[in-house]
């Protein structure tokens, strides 16, 4: 993999916005108006005792390790002994030894490494012991073989708090086996705009769901306040998060702004926390957000004043991935105005060793407080003495480790297959065809029928849930397998075909298809019609439906979506969410028992409003009714009738494409091509190439279609670049903190002559660079190829994400003939460039 160097560049003062946002005065808060919490433990005089000697012993150096966590694809049980790091974490692309996929022994064996680390003494440290946060938010996810429950969004529809509890307890366990001892959950969002790619992530989109489930799962994964199982093993240690109004934003847009009062930010965004904090759940995560303009990882007035004082939180207060490098003023490495603000725990995964020397350097000049260190610290000890770690000894020794028959456990699935059952929400059933008698043929059909991934969606296995066959699941069963399975055994046939194509004429089918994968912005979506463009679902459904067979959808999504034609062309409709390891669950709802009873009747209730048109979002705050509303589910003593539905998809306003910046042959909507000697820009028309200076000439090329690209020819008469810009900036922080890169395809038709340079624009005197004269010097002439830059390399190389007007520009100093094709932003690292600071 070649690495590639970034330049340095100088960097724009901050966008008028993020001065505003500086300022804490543009989001007054109120303390007074939120509510008080009783606390879950009696003032322990011993602890505090024992978390002051402690502190006492402490040097400068290890105060500042413990409130900084690193991922561990970036650091090694080296670099805790030497810099003392509190905790780590593994992302959802992170695994021990750099394997995501790593066997469950691989992982209990890292969680030893990491902590005799921590543990070590040889050159003068106190042993304080680590933490291993996961981001186990529907089971044990991150691990091959665990049990995988339905994602929130689908026990939201449950209406059992009995049930999310004993959830909590088995995932608990699982986590034990390996080693860690702290989840990343209970998400506590009310998501009010399904359009936010993290709605499944959510219970509801009313409080009364996520307050009811707070308080069961934090106890379900930690025990019982005051108990003596209380953070013991099995349990864990559980995380609220994202404090707070992550689900308010506006548009649904990820890591956006909750432009709410404060009242709502208090009774609706915020209503989890305080049943959380009342069964004393030991950490919260700050969230990405912003409330009124103000980051919520620099907002004082939330995170120290409403969170810490008004509810009395005494634990520590953790930020997301490098979220701390999104308040103003602040980088990945450099940031003590979260700090200051109330943030106790850095997650700077892959930045965290600049982050420690500045930290450290901040401290010792006073722009840190060493009060507020701390306190920090403090919370940070008195999570680890309440968890007994102090005690526990390392992670193999611990009870229930490396117990592997109890990941995926047959107790432990049957509770996640009744979770599936209960989750299940019938829309329509037209005739009754619903249940099924499982003595007949019935043709399985849809790409999601026999995807175990695809049932599961993001956060497992991988970050965004993708690049995984059935083969990395050993305890899960697919749809189809479950249904194969029950008509199999009652004297039936079913038979798997994904296009739905038979020899022999089925009795029924069974559709299952949907949403593939994803996970966090991602997933963002500007309308909330299912696959905009794309009919081969809606095709398969009316294919077979022409044919006179009766056919029942099963629709797995992360979140209700436009989908009337889908219903008009079904006879039956099931909303399935994201049911996780147990496909079998389905069977057992839709299909008969042997002997023609009921097995198991539809239980779930949408805990989400579902759309009545593509554009009705959020569908929550519609002033239109929805579809389908909130807490609507058939059973089968209902009239399963729907009248047709209208499928008339309204025009919607063309928003710019933040995404994709050059595309058949011309700019995406909202940008512009130029060419550019010195400062001015020539815009150039899209339709047809031009000869724009002495320097540069851009002319249309044929690639796969008629002038389907561009040529760039540098004549090496000075120096020139090419590029694509709009006037307006748009705000790229949150895929530049994420795992995107901007990725362009491109043919060489001769060798460049001198230096070549990408770079991203964000106004007059900012630009991030990254030189690739190597890049390119290393491929065929001739060929087409593809190149791929994190835009974490242009950050890092003086960018202001947050602004970027030209996120595409090519700058050549020498004779260069460069054809491109395909611009944009594109997910995954595997196969990127690596930058180098």
């Amino acid at each position: 993999m070649l690495v590639i160097g970034v330049a340095a560049c100088t960097r724009g003062g901050p966008p008028p916005e993020a001065a505003d946002a500086a300022d804490p005065s543009a989001a007054p808060v109120n303390p007074a108006i939120w509510p008080r919490v009783p606390s879950a433990f009696a003032r322990d005089a011993a602890l505090e005792a024992r978390i002051e000697e402690i502190l006492g012993r402490l040097s400068l150096e290890e105060k500042v390790g413990q409130v900084i966590q690193a991922d561990v694809a970036s650091v090694t049980p080296e670099d805790v002994r030497r810099y003392r790091l509190g905790s780590v974490l593994n992302g959802g692309n992170s695994g021990p030894g750099g394997n995501d996929l790593a066997p469950a022994a691989a992982w209990l064996a890292a969680a030893d490494e990491f902590y005799l680390a921590s543990m070590d003494t040889s050159e003068g440290h106190e042993a304080i012991p680590i933490l291993w946060g996961t981001d186990a938010v529907h089971g044990h996810s991150n691990i091959i073989g665990a049990t995988l429950f339905p994602h929130n969004i689908g026990l939201g529809a449950t209406r059992n708090p009995a049930l999310i509890r004993r959830i909590g307890e088995i995932t608990a366990r699982e986590i034990r086996v390996t080693g860690q001892d702290w989840t990343f959950a209970p998400t506590l969002a009310v998501a009010r705009d399904v359009r936010w790619g993290r709605s499944y992530e959510s219970f509801s989109e009313r409080a009364e769901i996520v307050r009811e489930y707070a308080a069961a799962l934090v106890e379900g994964l930690q025990g019982v306040a005051g108990s003596p199982q209380f953070l013991r093993p099995p349990h864990v240690i559980a995380t609220a998060k994202h404090f707070v109004g992550d689900g308010g934003t506006h548009e649904g847009r990820d890591q956006g702004d909750a432009l709410v009062s404060e009242e709502i930010l208090r009774d609706l965004h915020a209503a989890g926390y305080p049943p959380a904090i009342a069964a004393g759940v030991q950490s919260v995560m700050a969230s990405f957000s912003s409330w009124q303009g103000v980051k919520l990882h620099g907002h004082r007035g939330l995170l120290t004043d409403v969170l810490k004082g008004r509810m009395g939180f005494d634990g520590p207060v953790i930020g997301d991935w490098n979220g701390h490098s999104q308040v103003p003023g602040c980088s990945a490495t450099s940031c003590a105005a979260a700090l200051a603000a109330g943030l106790d725990i850095f997650m700077a995964p892959d930045s965290w060793e600049g982050l420690y020397h500045n930290t450290l350097e901040q401290v010792r000049s006073g722009v840190i407080a060493q009060e507020r260190l701390d306190d920090a610290v403090r919370r940070v000890l008195r999570l680890k003495l309440r968890a007994g770690l102090f005690e526990l000894g390392k992670p193999s020794e611990r009870p229930g480790a490396g117990e592997f028959s109890l990941l995926g456990a047959p107790a432990h699935r049957a509770v996640a297959r009744q979770a599936v059952r209960e989750s299940l929400v019938l829309l329509k059933n037209r005739g009754g065809i619903l249940p099924l008698h499982p003595r007949q043929h019935v043709l399985v059909a849809g790409d999601g029928a026999n995807d175990i991934a695809k049932q599961s969606g993001g956060w497992t296995l991988s970050w965004q849930g993708t690049g995984l066959t059935n083969e990395h699941f050993p305890n899960a069963e697919s749809i189809f397998a479950g249904i194969e399975a029950h008509v199999t055994a009652a004297g039936g046939r079913a038979v798997l075909s994904e296009d739905g194509r038979f020899e022999t004429r089925p009795d029924v089918a069974v559709v299952v298809f949907g949403e593939e994968p994803y996970a966090e912005f991602q997933g963002d979506i500007e309308t909330l019609e299912y696959r905009p463009g794309d009919t081969r679902d809606l095709d398969l459904l009316r294919r077979l439906r022409a044919a006179d067979i009766p056919v029942v959808a099963v629709f797995l999504s992360g979140r209700p979506l436009w989908v009337n034609r889908e219903i008009n062309a079904a006879d039956a409709f099931v909303a399935a969410w994201l049911p996780g390891s147990e496909g079998g669950g389905i069977a057992d709802v839709l299909f008969r028992d042997v002997d023609g009873s009921i097995r198991f009747d539809f239980k779930g209730k949408l805990s989400f409003s579902w759309p009545r048109d593509p554009l009705q979002a959020p569908t929550a705050d519609s002033a239109e009714p929805p579809l389908f509303p909130y807490g609507y589910g058939l059973t089968y003593a209902d009239d399963g009738a729907v009248p047709q539905l209208s499928e008339h998809v309204p025009q919607r306003d063309t928003r710019v494409n933040a995404r994709t910046y050059f595309t058949a042959g011309r700019p995406a909507a909202g940008w512009e091509l130029f060419v550019a000697e010195g400062t001015e820009r020539i815009p150039l028309a899209s339709g047809t190439g031009a000869s724009a200076t002495a320097a540069l000439r851009v002319v249309a090329l044929d690639r796969n279609a008629q002038e389907d690209a561009r040529l760039g020819i540098w004549s090496g008469d000075g120096t020139a670049t090419l590029g694509i810009a709009r006037a307006a900036p748009i705000d790229l922080q949150r895929e530049s903190n994420g795992q995107l890169a901007l990725t362009f395809h491109y043919l060489l038709e001769s060798a460049p002559g001198g230096p070549v340079e990408l770079a991203v624009e964000c106004g007059p005197g900012c630009r991030g660079v990254v030189p690739i004269v190597d890049a390119l010097r290393d491929q065929p002439l001739g060929q087409w190829q593809r190149l791929k830059i994190p835009l974490h390399c242009f950050e890092r190389g003086g960018a202001d994400m947050r602004r970027v007007q030209a996120p595409f520009t090519i700058t050549a100093r020498g004779p260069l003939r460069l054809a491109f094709a395909e611009i944009g932003l594109t997910t995954g690292l595997d196969d990127a460039l690596t930058c180098s600071s």
